[in-house]
């Protein structure tokens, strides 16, 4: 039975929950139309210390397929990441108060790495399923693309691993709330766009050639 690593994150920046946990945790157990079993894992918001934790899972499950989801608040969608870049920027301190400037996330390694998921099928099959969804072409310099950096790094070398990539998601609306102004979109929304992003992952060959790009 092949297995699927689905990550999330504990709250941070004074958040009293996170949405990629309460999403992800929803997913634990379930099976797909394949077959393939979903095993979930909470990383916590620190540099470092989150990609101990996911190598520690990744080495537990060997799974196929890993996802790690992220909060970014203000963003209206699904934002299905494109590319990590080797550097740690940190606007805030993480939650072990830490606040790396300008430093690699891996010595010696690429400048960036792309996602592996089929991100234009993702993103075309969650807007056909009525969830507002997008290709983004930046994770940050925070914690998000610490870790979505470190997976592609580690993916890289383990070759069972056959795809990876990142997500971020909006606030829940109860967070909206005390953000006058910022989208939010439902727990229910959520749950149903990983699953279908997880299914086309697994099913897709070949990405569709459609656009996703940006000109800002």
């Amino acid at each position: 039975m092949k297995t699927i690593l689905l990550t999330g994150f504990e709250p941070f920046g004074g958040e009293h929950s996170n949405p990629s946990w309460e999403a992800v945790r929803r997913l634990d157990g379930k099976h797909l139309h394949d077959g393939s079993r979903i095993v979930v894992a909470l990383l916590p918001c620190a540099f470092g210390a989150a990609l101990d934790v996911l190598g520690t899972k990744i080495r537990l499950f060997a799974p196929d397929l890993v996802v790690c989801v992220g909060q970014a608040g203000g963003r209206a969608d699904l934002t299905i990441e494109r590319v990590a870049i080797n550097v740690d920027d940190a606007p805030i301190p993480d939650n072990a108060g830490s606040q790396p400037i300008d430093a690699a996330i891996v010595a010696d390694g690429p400048a960036a790495y792309f996602s592996t998921l089929p991100l234009k099928s993702i993103v075309q099959a969650l807007r056909a399923k009525g969830i507002p969804a997008s290709v983004s072409q930046t994770a940050g310099t925070y914690v998000c693309n610490h870790v979505f950096y470190g997976l592609m790094h580690l993916a890289s070398s383990r070759h069972a691993i056959r795809h990876a990539g990142f997500v971020h998601i909006p606030y829940l609306p109860e967070q909206a709330a005390a953000h006058p102004g910022a989208p939010s979109m439902s727990l229910n929304m959520m749950v149903e766009g990983l699953m279908l992003l997880l299914e086309i992952s697994v099913s897709v060959k070949l990405d569709s050639h459609i656009s996703g790009g940006s000109t800002h």
